[in-house]
């Protein structure tokens, strides 16, 4: 258990679909842990195993107090929008107004392969979308208007830690930890 480098925009992780988890280990236990010291470590109220370099559909989050995981989740979203800042550890420093659903009810499973059912609005549901986008490879300046976006890479590619060496990425044994990077 341990807290890892948060990748940076720009690294390619960050832009590949994350894939299922089938194998419910010591392994998926671990991700689940490394991830939770990292985001509170960063602080953050979410991180998404891409964001650490590993491509499998895993994130945590903590609002208002409450840490959670969900692996593999299914979102069902409200017609209902909330439109919000937004900030993204892989984006250090950059917080723009994004345009989310109000509500969500994701579905999924825990670290041992229990089935989860998780109801969220306002923040809690900002996470868990922005959190299940980066499972996808989408980015929440990915959901800006365009005049937002390109203020958004204009900032980004003024910011001192644009372009910085990405860290060293260690292949794990396990047959899945390896794919997406």
């Amino acid at each position: 258990m341990a807290v890892q480098p948060i990748r940076l925009f720009g690294d390619p992780i960050l832009r590949r679909r994350a894939i299922e988890v089938d194998d419910f280990d010591k392994e998926i236990r671990t991700l689940v842990q490394d991830l939770t010291d990292t985001m509170l470590a960063a602080p953050g109220a979410g991180l998404a195993a891409p964001q650490i370099g590993i491509g499998l559909r895993v994130f945590t989050w903590n609002v208002h107090g409450e840490v959670g995981h969900l692996v593999n989740p299914v979102l069902s979203l409200s017609d209902e929008t909330q439109d919000g800042a937004e900030g993204c550890l892989s984006l250090p420093e950059l917080t723009y107004e994004c345009l989310r659903a109000l509500s969500v009810v994701a579905t999924g499973f825990d670290m041992y392969g229990e089935q989860q059912r998780i109801e969220g609005s306002e923040l809690l549901a900002r996470a868990i979308q922005h959190e299940t986008d980066h499972l996808d490879g989408i980015l929440f300046i990915d959901k800006l208007d365009t005049e937002a976006r390109k203020a958004a890479m204009k900032e980004i590619r003024d910011s001192e830690w644009f372009g910085l060496e990405r860290p060293s990425v260690k292949v794990s044994p396990h047959s899945t930890f390896g794919l997406g990077l």
